[in-house]
């Protein structure tokens, strides 16, 4: 049987990072609270608790930012409307999870460590498997682990939200699924000509469903 293993969060790439935050706020009944900059990844974003130590990163293009080379992280390059196009679960072996993404994909699995200045002036320090420029939307997870930072993101949000459910599609669903056994995820992906992930998310005003 498979555990489940925790989403960290999940990452909705828009166009415009002011205009998302409006959308979201009007469909759930509560605003994102902004983040911060990815200095050496050209992006900015912003965050919404949807419990149990999960959130949604809001994620934009940092067009202020001119000293970083192209294609940014995350898809964001790829986008023509918002869409969710990558996930993170939490990661206790780093270096493991490392070895069976490199396994799935040899352009996987690079470790990185980051950090960013919150608008508070707070420090947020991770170690992560970084997420390739490219596909679009990929289903295949990256990995954090927060052990040295002071706080998890979601400590610092309002908690109103809830995920509900996290779906995948894709064009090769056998051999990810695998995958997602290695690394004791408890999701599967169904098939479908293109890569998908959507999210039900409730808050206060109802449900929003983001794809």
């Amino acid at each position: 049987m498979k555990s489940s293993r925790k989403i960290d969060h999940i990452v909705y790439s828009v166009l415009d990072l002011d205009k998302a935050m409006d959308h979201i706020e009007k469909e759930l009944g509560i605003r994102p609270v902004f983040g911060g900059y990815h200095k050496t990844q050209g992006t900015k974003n912003a965050l919404l608790n949807l419990g149990d130590g999960c959130y949604l990163e809001i994620l934009a293009i940092d067009n202020q930012n001119k000293d970083i080379n192209t294609p940014r992280w995350m898809g964001i390059d790829l986008i023509t409307e918002p869409r969710i196009t990558r996930w993170a679960v939490k990661s206790e072996s780093i270096d493991l999870d490392s070895k069976i993404l490199k396994s799935f994909d040899k352009t996987m699995g690079e470790i990185y460590e980051g950090s960013r200045k919150t608008t508070s002036g707070e420090t947020l320090a991770w170690k992560m498997i970084l997420p390739l420029a490219s596909p679009e939307i990929e289903l295949m997870p990256f990995m954090v682990d927060w052990s040295s930072s002071a706080f998890h993101p979601t400590e610092k949000l309002e908690n109103t939200c809830l995920i509900k459910d996290i779906t995948f599609a894709g064009n090769i669903p056998d051999k990810n699924n695998l995958v997602f056994d290695e690394l004791d995820i408890s999701h599967n992906i169904t098939r479908s000509a293109n890569n998908k992930i959507s999210v039900t998310i409730e808050g206060p005003n109802g449900l929003i469903i983001l794809k």
